[in-house]
Parts: C-alpha cells; structure tokens; sequence
C-alpha cells in the first residue's frame, strides 16, 4: 500500500497521510482512543471551534469531518489502485493541530491491503465505534450519523473524479448508496458522465445551527 498513499498524496492535502513505523510528529494516538475517553474534548474542541459551544451540532460536525477523511483515504485507495487499507479504529492515528483539520497517520500496512469491495466494511466498521459513542453521549440520532456518511462518501468522490480518471470510484460509492447497499436510504444519489454527481440527503447535519453556518450543498433542507 506505500506506493498508493504516495500516489494518492498528489490527489491533494485532504488525500494526504503520512504512513510508516513511526508518527510523523508528536501526539498522534488511535482512533480507538478518539472514541473512548477523547470524544468528549474532542468534541468540545470542534465546538468552541465553530462556536456552536459541545453539543449535539459540535457532535455532528466532528463525525462529519473523521467519515469525509476516511472515506478520501479508502476511496482514494480504491480509485488508484483496487484496494483498500486496513482502516480499523486501532490501525488509524490522529492528532489535532492547534490550528486546522484532524490530521491522520496509518502505521506500517499490509502489502496487499485489502480488496476494493471492503471499502464499506472497514470505513463503516470504524464509524460504527465513534457513531455509538457520539449516540450515547450526545444524543446525535442515527438518521443523522448515516446522512453525514453519505454525505462524507460523495463529497470525497467529487474531489477524486476531477483528478482521478476512471470509473471506479463511481461505481463503488454508487454501490455503497444504492437501493440494497450499506447507506441505502440515506438520500439521492445521481452520476452523469462528464457532468459529475449529484446528491441530496435525507438528513440535516445541524451545521445551519452554526452562528453564520448556512445550509450544506446537500442538505435536505434545502428541497423543503
């Protein structure tokens, strides 16, 4: 997998992360610590951040922002070259800059990775943790959590298909939100060639609760 994030680096700095045996700086820990006793200033970070103060808004918009970041790493991966990294919470590392977006670093992968169709299971499977987490703590209701999936999934694959050519990406995320597929329901998802993709959730993220936040490009709030 060395030679596809070195690859997938030059999509762009969301596509960036460092990998390797050793953390690329300071400060970097496990998803899985993220989840447990980290969520609640994490959480509270992102809300003093954007001024919504640690609630449910400042819950949403950090899932919202970790599912984007996972969904271009394992997207990325899969247009490049058909296979996945292992993004299991203890396998992904993260530290928050005193200034900017969460940060990530995978450690040293398998050679192989894993196949493309894995993509669902293993950014799924990570959210899956930080979704009860943020449920539990922060009341933020599963409609919202799968909307803001979806929402992370296609905002990856309109980035990836300026710079990547191809159909793969396409193909995997349109399987991921199709009728039988893991975010089915989530909302409306269409491709034209040479156009691009549209999406419209069935969900609001909150962020119009932010002071000033204005409602996202795909909002369903936006239709009603």
């Amino acid at each position: 997998m060395d030679d596809v994030l070195r690859r997938l680096a030059a999509v762009g700095p969301f596509f960036a992360v460092p990998y390797g045996k050793e953390p690329p700086g300071p400060g970097f820990r496990p998803l899985a610590a993220l989840y447990g006793d980290g969520l609640g200033p994490y959480v509270a970070e992102v809300g003093r951040r954007i001024g919504s103060g640690p609630g449910r808004v400042a819950a949403s918009t950090a899932h919202l922002g970790i599912a984007s970041r996972l969904w271009s790493l394992g997207l990325g991966c899969a247009a490049l070259a058909g296979r996945v990294p292992d993004l299991s919470p203890d396998r992904v590392w993260w530290r928050l800059p005193q200034a900017g977006s969460l940060e990530l670093w995978l450690p040293e992968q398998e050679p192989e990775g894993l196949p493309a169709d894995r993509l669902g299971p293993t950014v799924l499977g990570n959210l899956a943790v930080l979704d009860a987490g943020l449920r539990e703590r922060f009341g933020v209701s599963p409609k919202v959590l799968r909307g803001n999936a979806a929402s992370g999934l296609v905002g990856a694959l309109r980035m990836l298909i300026d710079r990547v050519p191809g159909d793969a990406a396409v193909a995997l995320a349109g399987a991921l939100l199709a009728e039988g597929g893991a975010l089915a329901g989530t909302g409306t998802f269409l491709h034209e060639p040479g156009l691009g993709v549209a999406f419209v959730r069935r969900s609001c993220c909150l962020y119009y609760q932010v002071p000033g936040g204005g409602l996202c490009g795909d909002c369903v709030l936006r239709t009603r």
